[in-house]
């Protein structure tokens, strides 16, 4: 038998020996001799390479698990290797070596012990054993203890070699001090390295009745008032026992020694130890009581404390003071004078010492103070200023409070009422009223609701609200606007137009009813607002009524050249007057162009023979509004084979003439005459104004104006033109300076122009100075228009030659 020693957790492959060289056997026959391993009772662990003749390992070996007895000091592999031609059988034993792979262990994770306080020490305790699946120096060789100054362990060997370990009480135990001990136990085998397990010791004390019940205190010193009523609790005894269970359950007693009058007077409670009130007391009978309590647990052995206990009865603050109302006065006006009597009132208390000490008070936070004026006598004075809107009424307790211990008080309330006096003027919820109204609003129409507002009561918050009087353009503001007296709901009395009066600016006074009255007043700004009610006026070219507008050109105008130029006024707001041009129709789309901003029709070509020498164009001037409004002018165009000189254009260079005539010369002096005497007169009648004697007292500026605060020196003219043409010319001139048409007049024939920049605003120290510069602009507007008339009059007949020279 071949014998071969391997230690177990080999890794797979490793070689163990080369049996066909311990056998003598030739490897090169192995395979043709058909050679196998044969494993007896055991799995194939162990396997023979047949080129080599090498034994490995297979499959890792578990000693553990192959020799699971632990009596079993060797452990072996039996294996037959068996050879054909001829027929050969080898045994094989390979002994398994033990390797320290596994760390002692114990069957349980905790061990419970109870031990009595009473076991004397030097007392032994069986502990369960730890197991090592290992055999030899590698199982559990010793045992290890926590530290502790109870306990100590001492290893014992078992028959079979085992060991164990038994646990000695070293010292008494007090469960009192200590009711369980947690221990650390730890198995320690022989290997190299070693291994160990541990387990914790868990020894609970249990109790033995060695502790005597005992109170907080030994003796009790308890005050009590004489009118404890019956079942009041005196104190509350508590007794203590270390002891558990029924060694720590207490029963109270009176012992014998405690008088038959105070058990009566008294109860005690056997179970909680309480004392309370059993009869009534009364310190003029008796007013000590003593008394010993004893308490006793429940053990085998029954132990005892005890303590004593003396209540004294004390006299008792048992009658209130008592307060009566000599004189109140209510109710009051809130303007009443400080340090003004309101109440008398006196305090009393029938007990004596400091029982019968009364004092009085009254809440903190009112306007109020007591003053004393003799023995228990108070007054009770104003003391802050009184406001009845911010409190209406007063509910005064007056509190006494004797000295007794505990202080004994009683109270008594009153109710000071004030009288309303007018000290609030109305209030208006904003400083500033804007209000937007739409033009063509409806007469009697509500625009806001002013509502002021009087924190004072009755006839003093009455409102009554007023329109304070302002004229704008001699009409007076209570014309234009109404106010309900009683509300104070602003309307409307008439329909505004957004192109006459733009807003208005005054003041609405609130008025009380009181005595003397009190008012205030707010600033109401009406804002009109714009509509799109104005349909554009087309004042150039000028043609009455319905009728058509006839032109002349030459039939050779050049590409470009200006032939006409259509200019309509909207007076209303800026965005609502933005006008643009279109053709509404037109005889030949390719001949003519228009501006859709500037309303200018220019030849798109040049005529050519094939084109008829009369157009028709109808031009719709169309505005901004929503919904837009429109006007339309028919233009009818005549071609003339003439060498008539085209229109300048009326937005560039000024018309060029070739001759500058006597008569031109003329005109321009007379004009320049005019105005240095229409300067004169202007700058003497200023002088003149302002030697005047001033008024005794100046008007303040008006803030009620139609102008309001945009007012302008503007100075309106009515102009009128008996020929149209020439003066819609004039118009589209003075479209790039300073002159603008304001309001056409409803016949379409008359135009108001101003002429004059608007300015900062009018005083009160300007307004003669201002009312001459305003006559001046009128007549200087009136006049320059007529003298450029008749300049452009003149031109026109020069262009026209000999056809116009009769007219001129």
């Amino acid at each position: 038998m071949t014998h071969y020693s391997i230690p177990e957790e080999m890794k797979e492959g490793s070689v163990v020996a080369n049996v066909a060289n311990d056998l003598s056997l030739d490897v090169k026959t192995l395979n043709q001799r058909k050679m196998r391993l044969d494993i007896i009772a055991n799995k194939k662990y162990l396997d023979v390479n047949k080129e080599t003749g090498e034994l490995y390992i297979a499959e890792k070996i578990d000693r553990e698990y192959i020799c699971n007895v632990k009596s079993l000091a060797s452990c072996f592999l039996r294996l037959e290797m068996i050879l054909e031609n001829p027929v050969r059988i080898f045994n094989i034993e390979v002994e398994i070596i033990d390797m320290n792979d596994n760390a002692p262990q114990f069957r349980r994770d905790a061990i419970h012990l109870d031990i009595s306080e009473a076991t004397p020490k030097g007392e032994r305790f069986s502990l369960s054993n730890a197991v090592d699946p290992d055999v030899g120096s590698n199982s559990v060789k010793t045992y290890h203890l926590s530290e502790s100054e109870y306990f100590n362990i001492e290893v014992q060997t078992g028959r079979d070699g085992s060991k164990f370990a038994e646990l000695i009480l070293t010292k008494a135990l007090d469960r009192e001090q200590r009711a369980v001990h947690n221990l650390i136990l730890a198995a320690v085998d022989g290997g190299a390295p070693a291994r160990s397990g541990t387990a914790s010791v868990i020894v609970r004390v249990l109790d033995t009745n060695d502790n005597s019940p005992t109170f907080d205190k030994d003796s009790y010193n308890i005050k009590i008032l004489e009118n404890a009523i019956i079942g009041s609790l005196v104190i509350h005894l508590n007794a203590t026992d270390l002891d558990e269970g029924s060694n720590s359950e207490i029963i109270y007693s009176y012992s014998l020694y405690t008088s038959e009058k105070t058990q009566q007077t008294f109860n005690l409670n056997p179970s909680s130890g309480e004392i309370t009130v059993k009869g009534m007391l009364n310190y003029e009978d008796f007013n000590i009581y003593d008394m010993e309590v004893v308490a006793t647990d429940n053990g085998a052995s029954s132990l005892s404390g005890q303590c004593t206990i003396k209540i004294l009865v004390e006299d008792m603050n048992d009658n209130h003071p008592e307060i009566s109302i000599k004189s109140f006065q209510s109710p009051v006006a809130e303007s009443i004078e400080l340090d003004t009597v309101i109440a008398v009132v006196s305090v009393s208390d029938k007990d004596s010492g400091d029982n019968g000490v009364v004092d009085v008070r009254i809440p903190a936070n009112m306007p109020f103070k007591l003053r004393e004026s003799s023995d228990n006598y108070y007054e009770l004075v104003v003391s802050e200023p009184l406001d009845r809107e911010k409190v209406p009424e007063y509910d005064i307790t007056f509190t006494v409070t004797d000295r007794g211990s505990p202080p004994l008080s009683d109270n008594e309330t009153m109710t000071l009422e004030l009288l309303d006096v007018n000290d609030n003027v109305p209030q208006f919820p904003q400083s500033f009223y804007s209000i937007r109204v739409m033009e063509n609003n409806e007469p009697g129409a509500l625009l806001s609701s002013l509502s002021a507002f009087d924190p004072d009561l009755h006839e003093n918050q009455y409102l009554v609200y007023f329109i304070l009087e302002k004229e704008i353009a001699n009409t007076s503001m209570s014309m234009l606007f109404s106010i309900n007296p009683e509300n104070g709901n602003l309307y409307a009395l008439k329909t505004f137009d957004y192109e006459i009066e733009k807003d208005f600016l005054f003041h609405i006074e609130a008025r009380d009813s009181g005595s003397p009255p009190l008012s205030s007043n707010v600033t109401v700004h009406i804002i009109i607002v714009d509509q799109n009610d104005n349909t554009p006026v087309i004042v150039s070219p000028w043609r009455a009524h319905g009728s058509v507008v006839e032109e002349k050109i030459p039939r050779s105008t050049d590409k470009g050249s200006l032939v006409a130029k259509v200019i309509a006024l909207d007076v209303d707001s800026v965005h609502n007057s933005r006008i643009t041009y279109q053709f509404l129709r037109v005889a030949d789309a390719t001949l003519f162009s228009l501006d859709q901003y500037n309303g200018e029709i220019r030849t798109m070509r040049m005529f050519s023979y094939r084109d008829p020498r009369h157009q028709q164009l109808v031009v719709v001037a169309k505005d901004n509004g929503e919904p837009a409004l429109s006007a339309t002018v028919t233009i009818k165009l005549s071609t003339v084979e003439t060498a008539v000189k085209a229109y300048s254009d009326m937005t560039g260079v000024p018309l060029q003439y070739d001759i500058f005539s006597d008569l031109n010369l003329y005109l321009v002096i007379g004009l320049g005459s005019v105005s240095f005497l229409l300067l004169i007169t202007i700058l003497v009648t200023i002088v003149l104004k302002c030697q005047k004697p001033k008024a005794s007292k100046a008007a303040p500026p008006c803030r009620n104006s139609v102008i309001s605060e945009r007012n302008s020196t503007i100075a309106d003219s009515t102009l009128v033109s008996n020929d149209a043409y020439w003066y819609s010319l004039f118009l589209a001139e003075t479209r790039k300076g300073k002159m603008v048409v304001r309001q056409p007049v409803p016949k379409g024939s008359r135009y108001i122009v101003s002429s004059i920049p608007r300015g900062t605003g009018l005083t009160d120290t300007s307004d003669s100075a201002a009312s001459t510069l305003q006559d001046g602009a009128v007549f200087s507007v009136k006049f320059q228009f007529m003298i450029a008339m008749i300049v452009n009059r003149f031109n026109q007949c020069r262009l026209a030659h000999s056809q116009t020279a009769h007219r001129c």
